[in-house]
Formats: C-alpha cells, structure tokens, sequence
C-alpha cells in the first residue's frame, strides 16, 4: 500500500505540475492574487464546515451516553487535518478520532460504531450531493462526456456504499467472524468479544433512526456550505458565478477527490478536475488552478492547526492506561506459564507523523483487540472498552481451557 501511495503522489505532483505550466505560472499566479480576500473567507467557510461536520458526528449519539459537542468538533478538527495532509488514505484520520474519543470516557464499542456510522452518514450525503451536481449539470450543458463520466463513477460507487452498509450489519458481523477463524488461527477468540461489542453499538446506533436522519441533514447541509469556497474564490476572482453554478462545481469536485483517494490530498486530480469542471461554465484554466491553490491554502490553515491539536491530544494520555493494559496482559503470560515481558513503550507521535501512523494507526486495532482479556485483570479499563463495570469479561469455564491451549 505503501508502494501504491508513494507512486500515486509522484504521478499526482507530475500531473499538477504539467497543468501548472501549460497554463502559465504568470497567469495562474495573477489570477491567485487577483482573489484578495476571498482566500481568507475561503479559510472561514472551510473552519465552518468543518465544525458543522463534528456537529454531525455529535448527533448520532443516544442522549446523556456519548462524548460531549466540543470533543466531537475538536476530534473533527483531527480527523481533517490527518485525511488531508498526511497519506492516510482519508481514513487515518478517523482511526485515531475513534481511538481519541475512548480517552475523553467513550466506550470503546461506541466510539468505533459512531466512527462507522459517521462515514456512512458523510459518504451517502456525499453521493446525494453528487447526483444534485450531475443533474444540473445536464440541465446547464446537456448530456456531455463530462456528465457520462461523472454518471459512470456514481454507478460504481452504488454497490460500494451498499456493501459498506451491509458488512456493519448483522451478514458483516458472521463475514468478519469467519475471516477471523480462518486467517487468525488461535487468536481469533481475543478479537471476538470486541467484535460483539461493536456491532451491538452499531446496531444501538443505526436502530435510532431519528439520530440517523438528523446526521444526515446535517451531513447534507455541510456539503452546501462547502460550495462556498468556490463560490467566493471565483467571484473575489472576477468571475461571476452563480451559487448554483458553484454547486455543480464542487459537488463534482469532491467527487474526483474521492475517487483519488488512495492519491495524498487528491494532488493533480483536484487540479485537473476543476480544469474541466470550470471549462463548462466560461472558466479558464489558469482560473481554476488558482482555485484549487486557494483551496489548499485553506487545506493547510485548518490541517496544520488540527495536526498540533492532534499531538497535545497524544501527549495528554493517561499514565495508568497502558500500565493497567500491561498488568493485565502479564498476568495471562502468567497463567499459561509464560514469562512476563514489559510491553514496549508507546511511539512518540513524532514517530508516527514521520513513519505516516505507524503507531497511531495501530492503536485503535490492538486496543480493542486486548480489552476482552485485560478488562477483569485491570479493572478501571472495563467500562473504556464496552463493557459494564460489574460484568467479568473473563472466559468462562467452560471455554476457558481450550480457548488457552489453543493459544498456547
């Protein structure tokens, strides 16, 4: 995967660069000052949707049991900053939200489920979205090879929100059981309890069908918000465009950065798309790649805040939590006659932003994984990982034995 995101950038900051100069560095950087203020209200309009993004994230949880507003927005805030800056594959950042939200006192079943449904929620608001971009666009310009390739990719992404739908649900829960008997061999049975527990919030979660749709509102109304940006880039530009104008705009502009998204921050795809998009309404090219420059002015003033957010975040992890995931891990070393060894101390999150996630990513997999086993040896992470204060997360006797000679 490395690999594959390593070549997608070069190719992407060759294709950038080839539409840079073939459209004039001179031309594109007076069109890029010609924006004035705009550049600045772009940066406005990105913090606000943004926020309005983590208000979404904030609705899906049942009343009095999830994280509180300021958590849901400052962890968005998070999120955005990883998905855009860093080759996380815009999901990285969402991992580690889930994983963050579990110290601020979210159950760790919950805070996973809420990360699921929040990307439902964003990515089926994203693909109504898209279909309103394409169909005034073939009102405005007719049936052109821009709307059929456009009408192509929304046929492909159907059936992929379709099973991304339906492997959070029960058919998911059985798939993900079995790839886990079949590949993880003796392990399996450490990561079973934690799988429970996260589809019983998922199925808490996507029950609360009010929640759900309000997310969705939500979600829809951040989309719109968002063609602000190219609403006030092109008009501080000089070119007069109209709201809904900018709407198909960015609506299929958001689109082509989706389907880009193994490439870091959609380089040369973004840049590219608009090209084409903008040529449909009178726009020249060296306008657009201003535009898609604006943009990622806006990328950095909001991703590099949020990426400092991130690291006091890390550094405010609580001492005790891995010493108590450690005791309870020794003592199973113990009980199957093994000797105990320190676990390793956690990456520095400078590690991590320079080896992209190497430990962060991991966390939010290995966490979960372990809180079956370390929840009745270390009691204060019992409730952290889903389960009730009172209820042993113990194996019980009757399969206890070959749950540990399987793995031992």
């Amino acid at each position: 995967m490395k690999r594959i995101t390593t070549l997608a950038s070069i190719a992407g900051l060759c294709t950038a660069l080839a539409l840079l100069l073939s459209s004039g560095v001179t031309d594109v950087a007076t069109a890029l000052v010609g924006a004035g203020w705009g550049a600045l209200a772009v940066v406005v309009a990105r913090i606000v949707a943004v926020a309005w993004a983590g208000f979404g994230w904030h609705v899906v949880f049942p009343r009095g049991a999830g994280p509180t507003l300021r958590d849901c927005i400052s962890l968005r805030f998070v999120r955005e900053g990883i998905n855009t800056l860093l080759p996380v594959a815009q999901v990285g950042g969402d991992l580690i939200g889930a994983r963050l939200l579990t110290r601020r006192g979210t159950p760790g079943g919950m805070a996973g489920a809420s990360m699921f449904v929040d990307l439902m929620t964003q990515a089926l608001t994203q693909l109504v979205f898209t279909v309103a971009g394409l169909a005034l666009l073939v009102h405005f310009t007719g049936d052109g090879p821009v709307a059929r390739t456009v009408a192509g990719g929304v046929l492909l992404a159907v059936p992929a929100l379709a099973a991304f739908y339906v492997i959070q649900r029960g058919s998911g829960h059985r798939l993900i059981e079995g790839a886990l008997s079949r590949f993880a061999a003796a392990r399996e049975w450490r990561a079973l309890g934690a799988i429970d527990v996260l589809y019983d919030n998922l199925r808490r979660l996507y029950g609360n069908r009010a929640r759900v749709g309000a997310a969705l509102m939500i979600h829809l109304v951040g989309w719109i918000i968002g063609t602000l940006e190219v609403w006030i880039a092109l008009n501080a530009m000089g070119y007069p465009i109209t709201f809904v104008e900018a709407l198909v705009i960015e609506s299929l502009a958001q689109a082509v950065r989706g389907a880009a998204f193994v490439v870091p921050g959609a380089i040369g795809a973004q840049e590219g798309g608009l090209i084409a998009l903008c040529a449909l309404f009178g726009i020249p090219a060296e306008a657009a790649l201003a535009l898609s420059l604006v943009k990622r002015v806006a990328d950095l003033a909001v991703g590099l805040p949020s990426l400092v957010l991130w690291h006091l975040m890390e550094r405010r992890t609580p001492a005790g939590e891995t010493d108590a995931v450690s005791a309870g891990l020794g003592a199973i070393r113990a009980r199957l006659g093994r000797r105990a060894r320190p676990a390793p101390a956690p990456a520095p999150l400078v590690d991590a932003l320079a080896g992209p996630l190497a430990g962060s990513l991991a966390a939010p997999l290995a966490a979960p994984l372990g809180a079956p086993l370390g929840a009745p040896l270390a009691a204060p992470m019992a409730t952290a990982y889903g389960f009730p204060a009172g209820r042993s997360a113990v194996l019980s006797p009757d399969n206890e034995p070959g749950a540990f000679k399987k793995c031992a």
